[in-house]
């Protein structure tokens, strides 16, 4: 049983503190917002994103980021991606060297284009071991003890080991992996499909439309991630088309539900305005075009996708021109 900090108390952060405590660890839970800390150490739950969940006894709460990391022989990173890097320059000093630090992350670095676990090793240099967790995973069902499978990469197969060891659970299962490039594109990518398919299902397009979506948009992510030097197999695999099918069909996907309340005629602002939990695949979409510009990568989904949000096409005519589009092998 170990030490484990975990940083980021929204739904994911809190599911994963909840598991890790009642796998017999230490947990502390770090949030920013001191009212949420406040609330959650009164409440023993987090009633803003997971109110029916109680903390066990072995997880604790605090606003102080020394006092989480405190001996800490685990770190899981939690926080959006946009305040990813800063809270780990925050959190350096108080990391030690040999210290395994996990990504739970699913997003990419605005400007810069950098993965979650490249953010990592800039801010903590490489004393620290990484590893990243990403797959088809809800925050609630997770914490409310239902099976869920995942994937695990790094590349040092040790830190696989340990983490699939520290995270074993009857109903958590973890599938390790090499190939940090694959699952961190296919976790961010996903959303941004999802954002269309809550388009296509707001605008009751049915079940023939977002099967196509699904499965084109597959090709998309597969596509850029290999030109980013991930193995293709990957992304059939639970990081890629898992993660890619639950977030795009599932109820609590909120990058689905922006997608659906942009097909109603919302704003993307009056959508966001209401939202408690952050939709990654907002923020990532322009990030994917910069990638796949760089190499050289064509995202039909993800430019009208990006239209959308801009406020340049309704969701219908960004929808029905992606399937104007010239046609093509379907290996292409």
């Amino acid at each position: 049983m170990r030490q484990v900090a975990i940083l980021g108390a929204g739904g994911w952060g809190t599911a994963l503190a909840v598991h890790l405590a009642r796998a017999g660890h230490e947990a502390c839970l770090w949030a920013r917002d001191a009212g949420l800390v406040t609330d959650m150490s009164e409440r023993r739950a987090n009633a803003v994103y997971l109110p029916d969940v109680r903390f066990p006894a072995r997880l604790r709460v605090t606003g102080e980021l020394a006092d989480a990391l405190c001996d800490a022989e685990l770190v899981i990173a939690a926080v959006p991606s946009h305040g990813t890097r800063q809270i780990l320059k925050r959190a350096s000093p108080m990391i030690r060297p040999g210290t395994t630090v996990v990504s739970a992350t699913k997003g990419l670095e605005q400007d810069t284009l950098f993965r979650m676990s490249e953010v990592i090793e800039q801010e903590l240099g490489r004393g620290v071991h990484v590893a990243v967790l990403s797959g088809p995973s809800f925050a609630a069902e997770l914490a409310r003890q239902l099976p869920t499978a995942v994937s695990v990469a790094s590349r040092d197969a040790d830190i696989v080991e340990q983490v699939q060891a520290d995270f074993r659970a009857g109903y958590f299962r973890l599938y390790g992996t090499s190939d940090v490039v694959g699952v961190e594109i296919g976790g961010a990518l996903k959303n941004i499909i999802a954002i269309a398919a809550g388009v296509a299902e707001g605008l009751a397009l049915g079940h023939n439309a977002l099967a196509g979506l699904i499965t084109r948009g597959l090709a998309e992510i597969t596509r850029l991630a290999c030109a980013a030097g991930a193995q293709r197999e990957t992304l059939a695999g639970l990081a890629g088309l898992g993660d890619l099918v639950l977030t795009c069909t599932g109820s609590l996907s909120r990058n689905r539900h922006v997608g659906i309340e942009l097909a109603r005629g919302r704003s993307v602002e009056d959508v966001l305005s209401g939202m408690k939990m952050v939709a990654e695949g907002v923020r990532t979409t322009g990030v994917a075009l910069a990638l796949g510009a760089r190499h050289g990568v064509e995202l039909p989904i993800t430019v009208q996708v990006a239209e959308l949000l801009a406020g340049r096409k309704d969701a219908r005519t960004a929808l029905y021109d992606l399937m104007l589009r010239p046609q093509r092998a379907e290996a292409g």
